[in-house]
């Protein structure tokens, strides 16, 4: 009867403390049927269930069944309590809560032990869905898919049959101790038969275990990082190789002679098999592989560790997808000029001069409208509007719930539901002011091109909170207009129907608010939408890919809007590949995700069909991924490399680009991204004590006509510096734009010549004295100057670099765009727009300014001995302006006096 009525109070137990998972289960279940993707549900749900029954059984019978087998006092032995040295309590007072409390323990134990198991379904899926690589490695001669999909769920078994053992001997041998099995006194060490062989069974199948451990602890040695280079090194391989072999073999001998000593009196043959192996283990895999090391190694590391070299470079750069880089030598030359300038107009004219922090900030102060209303980020897309092909920054207005004036429960949940609009302008474009030009802006939008939104309701964005009901009783707000608010009623299929009390209560219960379930205005006819923050979406939904963390927001022809997420297939088992920290040693974007920002509907579509580990989802999956050219064009169109794969890979390339195995050993080639500096809150008290701090660059997209090509297209750009030095050595670039979406293209700076790099171009200006003195005033004045990202844009041969200022007020925070610095070569101007600073530096007119853009165009140009004598006055113009800056007030005479001179000639002339 205490029995049953202990299991009662224990399932009760369980139950309350399940209740809450079986709600969100069902509730997900909704959820996934809702997003039409219940395949993904119930096949995952089937192998955590699958994996859970079948290991946490196992896990409870070996615990329930060994621990019952020991809870029994051996017969005919006397137990002498004054002679064993650990005190007890006696067998007839344990047994009686042993007998009561094994079953419940080995059942919650048995739960443990599913939960943790079932964590593995990623493994088993990829291990019964393998795809072949079609390479094998150079040292076993295996697939790297047995790597990839194969060795880890062998691991995560052996992992886990190690461990449990573990637990059950000791478990076992503990309940023998209690019931006096195992004793040990003044005589030693006691074991009655039936702890002996049963023990010893026990031990034999730990060995056996352990025996497989050291077989597949062989292939890891292709992630050692012991050598010279990433993988198997020269040790690895002639050392800690046969070690490993013979500890397999070893711990076979051993497991059979724990089971050789239940029939043979003592301990010896156990004691040999044990010793052996540890001998073997401390002198296999420490000390002869050390010896080895330094003695063998260390006097010609670069001859030894050749061809695990060659071996590392190969297969890192085929896992990070840099193999296929092509690479292209650029001359860096500093002849350009205006006709130059005006042939890449279409390149002149998308350089961006807008920041992402500086416009995000500007874009806060102008187009945020009401408090609640925020923009999260910047995104850099390109769109064909009015026939021509232009760089714009975009940003979603969405909706934040921290900043609602009211945040009762029903402001947060029924009447402030969704975000509204965006903001869209060119990246080049200034008002007088020095404010961003805008092509759609205000609420509701307002557009002066062709693009138009018809939906700007945003339901799904970067920024949601939990849940929000919609067709409620209550109004809903659409956007504030004015003094008065204009409410809208959600007509869209995303959401969960509630449809009836027992849904109320248990949306109630997964949210722990009774509000929904006694709340009036949720009808039969409203919806909930939960999950709404994209990110957590699609991850929701593809839990196996790894998505990149700048979703951006895309217009499509009808003027809905639609989010696009990048997706990564990763692995940290492939072979001889260096890994990057938290990510693993192999990444492909192989997944476009697009989610609809109204009704929340999401597609997945195949963007890399080489990619084996998403061909194995796909084989799990099947219906989940669609194939990149059923995406409707208007979104494909805007489909863009990634930059976090980007960044990922120009890391890597800095080192990886060094192909030769002496080269890579001597780190003689070795790359770096450029520094720049980080503002600081307190700038000049951070430079009097030296606390300036400096961080990598970050890629940039523009759209520019690549060396070679006929066309602009939009790319994806970083340029690298030679390890510890400033000059430019190098840059890689992506293309984004079809057909040649995905490939990289390194761009590579002659050895012997001094291409200037972004941080001595920024050295350069704060020696001008003119600029140097305009920053300072400004400074003085109240005002804080920002210098924008150091943009380098090859172009044609050569590279003019280009840094937008911005001023805003110490207090405020509404940057304006000011000057335009362009550098070239020797040369340096900073003018209030591009034009002017590129007229600078090129003379003519490289292109006429807008009204209000700062844009370059082409110009007729002068003829004949007239346009001779317009160059020379714009030359001798150009002179005494930087005259007039350096204070030279002679030379600002002389060069004047030139100038009247050319303009009276040129006056008879006409």
């Amino acid at each position: 009867m205490r029995k049953l009525t202990g299991l009662f109070f224990f399932a009760v137990l369980l139950l309350i403390v399940f209740f809450g998972q079986a709600v969100s289960l069902y509730t997900d279940w909704l959820w996934f049927q809702e997003v039409g993707y219940t395949q993904i549900f119930t096949t995952t749900l089937t192998f955590k269930l699958t994996l859970g029954l079948v290991f946490g059984g196992l896990f409870f019978l070996l615990i329930y069944f060994n621990v019952k087998l020991a809870a029994h006092a051996p017969r005919n032995i006397r137990f002498l309590e004054q002679e064993n040295a650990i005190e007890l309590p006696s067998p007839e007072l344990v047994d009686p809560l042993v007998q009561r409390l094994l079953l419940p323990v080995a059942i919650l134990l048995g739960f443990f032990a599913a939960a943790q198991a079932a964590s593995h379904w990623e493994s088993l899926l990829l291990f019964l869905n393998s795809v072949p690589f079609g390479l094998e490695d150079p040292l076993f001669g295996r697939d790297i898919g047995f790597y990839v999909f194969r060795l880890p769920a062998l691991s995560a078994l052996y992992g886990w049959f190690s461990f449990t053992m573990g637990v059950v001997i000791l478990a076992t041998a503990f309940t023998y101790l209690l019931y006096r099995g195992v004793q040990y006194g003044p005589r030693g060490l006691f074991l009655s038969e039936r702890a002996r062989g049963h023990l010893l069974c026990l031990l034999a199948v730990f060995l056996l275990v352990k025996a497989g451990g050291y077989f597949l602890d062989a292939f890891s040695l292709l992630y050692s990082s012991s050598g010279a280079a990433f993988g198997a090194s020269y040790a690895d391989v002639y050392a800690n190789l046969p070690a490993l072999r013979i500890l397999t073999f070893l711990a076979v001998i051993a497991s059979g002679l724990s089971l050789l000593q239940i029939y043979r009196p003592g301990f010896k043959y156990l004691f040999v098999g044990l010793a052996g192996l540890i001998l073997v283990h401390l002198v296999g895999l420490n000390l002869y592989p050390s010896f080895l090391q330094r003695f063998r190694v260390v006097p010609n590391e670069i001859n030894a560790e050749r061809p695990f070299i060659t071996r590392s470079i190969e297969f890192t750069r085929r896992a990070y997808g840099l193999d296929k880089v092509e690479s292209k030598d650029f001359p860096a030359e500093e002849q350009l000029t205006a006709a130059d300038l005006k042939r890449n107009d279409a390149t002149i004219k998308n350089i961006r001069l807008w920041e992402h922090r500086p416009l995000l900030a500007t874009y806060a102060q102008l187009q945020e409208i009401r408090t609640y209303y925020k923009f999260v980020d910047v995104d850099n897309d390109r769109y064909l509007i009015d026939g021509t092909y232009r760089q714009v920054m975009l940003s979603a207005r969405e909706l934040s719930h921290q900043h609602l004036p009211s945040r009762i429960w029903i402001n947060e949940h029924l009447t402030y539901t969704h975000g509204y609009g965006v903001v869209f302008g060119p990246v080049n474009q200034v008002t007088p002011e020095g404010l961003p030009e805008f092509f759609i802006k205000d609420i509701p939008p307002v557009s002066v091109g062709p693009l138009k939104i018809t939906r700007p309701e945003i339901y799904y964005g970067e920024l949601a909170n939990d849940y929000v009901f919609v067709k409620t009783k209550a109004q809903e707000l659409d956007y504030p207009a004015g003094d008065q608010n204009i409410y809208t009623a959600y007509t869209g299929k995303g959401g969960v129907p509630v449809s009836s009390l027992w849904r109320k209560l248990l949306f109630s219960a997964r949210y722990a608010t009774l509000r929904i379930a006694l709340s009036n205005d949720v009808t039969r006819e409203s919806r909930i939408l939960y999950h709404r923050q994209i990110q957590e979406r699609v991850k929701k939904i593809a839990p196996f890919i790894t998505f990149d963390r700048d979703a951006y927001l895309v217009i499509a022809q009808g003027g809905r809007l639609f989010w696009i997420i990048d997706g990564y297939t990763t692995s940290n088992r492939y072979p001889y590949s260096e890994p990057t920290q938290r990510l693993g040693n192999y990444i492909r974007n192989s997944v476009k995700a697009v989610v609809d920002a109204y009704d929340g509907s999401v597609s997945f579509y195949l963007s890399n069909p080489e990619d084996p580990i998403i061909l194995a989802y796909a084989k799990v999956f099947p219906g989940l991924l669609k194939p990149l050219e059923t995406m409707p064009e208007d979104l494909r169109a805007h489909i863009r490399y990634p930059q976090d794969l980007f960044v990922i890979q120009t890391r890597m390339y800095a080192t990886y680009h060094m192909r030769d195995p002496q080269v890579f050993y001597n780190k003689e080639d070795l790359l770096s991204i450029p520094q720049k500096a980080v503002e600081q809150q307190e700038p000049e008290i951070g430079r009097m004590m030296g606390r300036a701090t400096e961080r990598e660059i970050d890629p940039y997209y523009t759209i520019m006509r690549l060396p070679g090509e006929k066309r602009e297209e939009f790319v994806l750009l970083l340029p690298f510096t030679p390890n510890k030095k400033d000059n430019m050595r190098a840059w890689l670039a992506a293309r984004s734009d079809p057909p040649h979406y995905g490939k990289l293209i390194a761009l590579d700076f002659p050895k012997a010549k001094l291409v200037y790099g972004p941080k001595q171009i920024d050295a350069r200006i704060d020696q001008d004295a003119f600029i140097s003195q305009q920053l300072s005033l400004w400074s003085q004045r109240g005002s804080q100057v920002v210098r924008g990202s150091m943009l380098a844009i090859p172009i044609e041969q050569s590279l003019l670099y280009v840094q937008p200022l911005y001023l805003a007020a110490e207090k405020g925070s509404l940057p304006e765009l000011k000057r335009v610095i362009v550098a070239f070569g020797n040369q340096i101007a900073m003018e209030e727009n591009l034009e002017l600073a590129l007229q600078r530096i090129f003379g003519g007119r490289a292109a006429p300014v807008t009204a209000q853009a700062g844009q370059v165009s082409a110009s007729p140009g002068v003829a004949g001995a007239e346009k001779s004598l317009a160059r020379r006055a714009m030359e001798h113009y150009t002179r005494s302006q930087e005259f007039l800056r350096q204070g030279n007030w002679a030379g600002y005479g002389d060069e004047l006096k030139k100038l009247e001179s050319l303009l009276k000639e040129m006056q008879k002339g006409r």
